[in-house]
């Protein structure tokens, strides 16, 4: 059976249930980022201030 596809008309399982809502709360609450490359992100600019860091 081929599934019928409407152009510009798209369904999220996960934006129906609000958990990208929930997740962007917690990312902002937090300061920590939920996704794989805001997490990458964050750490790789700790680790550059910390060894830039002078005393």
């Amino acid at each position: 059976m081929k599934r019928i596809r409407i152009p510009g008309v798209s369904f999220s399982l996960s934006r129906a249930l609000g958990l990208d809502q929930l997740k962007r709360r917690i990312a902002f609450e937090t300061g920590i980022p939920t996704t794989r490359s805001g997490l990458e992100k964050k750490i790789g600019s700790f680790i550059v201030r910390s060894l830039t860091k002078r005393k």
